[in-house]
């Protein structure tokens, strides 16, 4: 089947990057005066120079999600099931080369863990592991859906590229969105970073979307991680990857995601800085460009930015993270994938939003229904 390399091939890196910071002023104040964004204007808004119209894009951006998405902030957790990994990447806390005490989470653990964060309220679970393909596989995935699918109405996977015929069953199995970054799009450099492991074939990792949407799975997340390769550069090419993912699987809903380079464990220190001032202004690019994409922000950024994000574009948050397997109740002390930043309980984060004038949802859809029923605005229904 023809995937998004075949688009990819027709961009050159350096030529994007050229074009990004040579945008004049001129530019950003045509493309605002517009009422419709392509991939162009994305390009123009993530430019330096777009950084001095910051308050009037994110005016627009206020505007432009509450009237599509309504006050509302999805609320999720992650459950980490194991940091076995197989994969060397320089910038990760699970990586192969990190002498670290292994953990994989049991059928009880497992069970211990979902009922946590049942009690404190999330219906709506992403369950993350690392790349091990021996031990934390599909099979092993399928048993941990199986064991927690009763008391989630949304169960999403951040685990390694599957083939499409794994992607087809935990489809089937119930799965609701799936998550994959390329991590950086620079391909050139991206081997520096991979250096052993299944991660390290840019071609399979780029190719990876393209099997979950050919799977039908409702939802596909992407994301790069902020701090390998200059960030405007690497969001083009996610934005031209999401581009290509919504025009030919229109079925999908589409998500993306910031992750910046945090602490961890024998990591690396990030090649490029990304200040608060920067993310904020992807964010509004990303708006402004896609309305319909859903904008997710983690536990990995602080306090104070995730407060003042909220008004802007953001449409889901994650709360009281354990980034370790184990990590809410079975073995807190277990090695985190990275450090966070927010480590306010959900119940504080809750208040927060509320407090903004939105509400707090902790779940989208109720099985029940039979259809996907999206609350933050019901016109959108499509079967699962």
């Amino acid at each position: 089947m023809n995937t998004f390399k075949s688009t990819f091939e027709q961009y050159n890196w350096d030529d994007i990057q050229t074009k990004i910071y040579q945008t004049t002023s001129k530019d950003v104040e045509r493309t605002l005066a517009k009422t419709k964004y392509n991939l162009d204007d994305f390009l123009i808004l993530i430019s330096p120079i777009a950084q001095n119209y910051l308050e009037q894009m994110a005016q627009k951006c206020h505007e432009i999600t509450k009237k599509r998405f309504g006050k509302t902030i999805q609320m999720y957790a992650p459950l980490y099931l194991s940091n076995e990994c197989q994969n060397i990447c320089t910038y990760c806390g699970f990586s192969l080369d990190n002498k670290i005490k292994r953990k994989t989470l049991t059928d009880s653990e497992i069970k211990l863990e979902a009922e946590a964060l049942k009690n404190i309220g999330f219906d709506h679970v992403l369950l993350v592991t690392g790349e091990a393909n021996y031990t934390v596989n599909i099979n092993y995935f399928l048993n941990a859906i199986n064991l927690i699918k009763n008391d989630f109405s949304i169960i999403s996977v951040e685990v390694q590229p599957l083939s499409l015929e794994d992607y087809e069953r935990l489809h089937n199995a119930g799965v609701y969105s799936v998550l994959v970054y390329q991590e950086t799009y620079h391909q050139e450099v991206y081997k520096k970073y991979h250096t052993k492991g299944k991660k390290s074939n840019f071609d399979y990792r780029l190719e990876t979307p393209d099997r979950i949407g050919t799977a039908g799975i409702h939802k596909i997340g992407l994301g790069v991680l902020l701090g390998l390769e200059d960030w405007r550069t690497d969001s083009f090419f996610n934005a031209l990857h999401l581009d290509y993912l919504q025009k030919k699987y229109w079925q999908t809903k589409y998500s993306v995601s910031f992750p910046r380079l945090r602490p961890a464990e024998g990591i690396i220190e990030p090649n490029f800085i990304m200040d608060d001032k920067d993310l904020t202004q992807l964010i509004c690019a990303y708006r402004l460009w896609n309305e319909d994409l859903e904008i997710s922000i983690s536990t990995r950024e602080n306090e104070k930015f995730r407060n003042n994000i909220i008004p802007i574009g953001v449409t889901s948050m994650s709360a009281g993270s354990k980034t370790n397997p184990g990590g809410y109740v079975v073995d807190p002390q277990s090695l985190e994938q990275f450090e966070i930043s927010d480590e306010r309980s959900a119940e504080e984060i809750s208040k927060i939003i509320r407090n903004k004038g939105y509400e707090p949802v902790w779940k989208d859809w109720d099985k029940s229904f039979g259809t996907n029923y999206n609350i933050l605005n019901p016109k959108f229904q499509s079967k699962i």
